[in-house]
């Protein structure tokens, strides 16, 4: 299904705004009239960059684009992580890419059609190639298949654009940005047994002995769903949010904790936000100066109306506990997601951010970037008003036995950090999901490391 074309004014305008935040200068893009590139100005300045313009690659949604390397290093560019460079919708490129040119340089790859089709998700519109979730798998991406869904690749390449934009305009200063972490948490299961029916609460009883050999928790689960009347109860295993929140106050750091509020399916919560004890967890954590956010439902990624009803819900529990917050963002529950379907959901529900988009089954940099930014529907061919937070790993993506199944091996560790000093080479932000639920004493550690 190929998209608006991505040199439209309005995607002109929206990469402008790109560039403005990456750079920290209102640069001016201009197409050519016959397509052939791309120029990047300073306003009333003669010099300038030309791109070389792909006007087809970077509409298709589809994976089956060629990619390419290049090699920046050997050409006298500073890379901002090691290897080679992946081009992706190249097959080959000129030698040398970047060249001097009249009044500045020209750059032979379209790094801004690069931009659009990453940070727009173009490759994942009206795609029927899912999995049992009805998600896009990372496997079926172009990422994975030419090896560069674990590097920033649009970050990459904008780190070479700015040392171009310093040889053109020597005198300019770029902004320069810092490494960062953001830590969130999707409140699946608050609580093992406080939540759950006598059925339940057997089965969860059941699972401790039989496949955990946990009998100390078995005992107390009956004692603990008793007791989750007005707070959850401090011996529940899944209780771990005091000690989150005192390791990211020990780093600085603030955590989101999302919430689920709706049932569309089974494989939903088994609590309700206005629940007491939920409603003390939600004061706490405003409490302590954390943040608090939603967590769509498992059916409602391609129903704009109940993302709005169930963000409504919790903005009236919100405000009925006078919690106050400055910005309100989330996750989908399952990491489901239909583009531009959810997107513009997250929108219409007057949402401020959405962090969902990374893949449930492998770690990585599903947009390209670990950079916050706008948001840009490829299909309606407009900027919305709503911010994406990329997801670069979750825990279960790199732990569990569905996913890449590395448990709590030195492997796991090993990847974890991989995926942080890429962020760290990028000067972007590591942004992690690990679930309350998924807290015990090993995971504790690998944890605390990424922090």
């Amino acid at each position: 299904m190929p998209g608006t074309l991505w040199h439209s004014p309005a995607a002109l305008a929206w990469l402008q705004t790109i560039l403005r935040e990456r750079f920290g200068h209102a640069f001016v893009l201009q197409a050519q009239p016959d397509g052939s590139g791309m120029t990047l100005r300073l306003p009333d300045d003669a010099r300038c960059i030309s791109l070389a313009l792909d006007g087809a690659t970077f509409t298709r949604a589809d994976s089956d684009l060629p990619c390419t390397l290049w090699d920046a290093a050997a050409e006298g560019w500073q890379p901002a992580l090691p290897g080679a460079l992946p081009a992706p919708g190249a097959a080959q490129l000129p030698t040398p890419l970047i060249t001097p040119a009249d009044n500045g340089w020209h750059i032979g790859y379209d790094i801004l059609g690069l931009t659009y089709w990453m940070l727009t998700r173009q490759e994942e519109v009206g795609r029927t190639d899912l999995d049992n979730h009805g998600r896009f798998p990372a496997v079926h991406s172009h990422a994975y298949k030419h090896g560069y869904l674990e590097r920033p690749v649009v970050d990459e390449w904008l780190h070479v654009l700015g040392q171009v934009i310093t040889r053109t305009w020597p005198g300019i200063a770029l902004k320069q940005h810092q490494f960062s972490v953001k830590v969130s948490h999707d409140v699946d299961v608050p609580s093992r047994y406080g939540f759950a029916s006598a059925k339940g609460l057997l089965r969860a009883m059941a699972g401790d002995v039989l496949k955990r050999g946990d009998i100390k928790n078995a005992l107390r689960a009956p004692w603990i769903r008793l007791n989750t009347r007005d707070a959850l109860h401090p011996s529940d295993p899944f209780n771990t949010f005091e000690w989150i929140m005192d390791l990211s106050d020990q780093h600085g750091l603030t955590s989101a904790f999302y919430f689920i509020c709706g049932r569309t399916s089974a494989m939903d919560a088994d609590y309700e936000p206005e629940h007491p004890a939920i409603r003390a967890l939600m004061r706490r954590i405003h409490e302590r100066g954390h943040e608090i956010g939603l967590h769509p439902s498992y059916g409602t990624y391609q129903k704009t109306e109940l993302i709005a009803q169930e963000a409504q819900r919790l903005r009236a529990v919100l405000a009925e506990e006078n919690i106050q917050q400055a910005e309100m963002g989330g996750r989908m529950h399952y990491l489901r997601w239909e583009q531009p379907t959810t997107l513009r959901a997250w929108a219409d529900a007057g949402m401020d951010y959405d962090s969902t988009l990374g893949y449930a089954d492998r770690p990585g940099f599903r947009c390209g970037t670990c950079f916050e930014y706008p948001a840009f529907d490829p299909v309606a061919g407009e900027a919305l008003k709503l911010r994406v937070r990329p997801l670069v790993v979750m825990e279960c993506s790199v732990m569990d036995a569905c996913y890449m199944g590395l448990g709590t091996r030195e492997a796991a560790q090993m990847k974890f950090m991989q995926l942080k000093n890429a962020c760290v080479g990028g000067r972007g932000c590591f942004t992690v999901l690990w679930h309350n639920s998924w807290l015990n004493t090993k995971n504790k550690s690998i944890y605390s490391d990424l922090c």
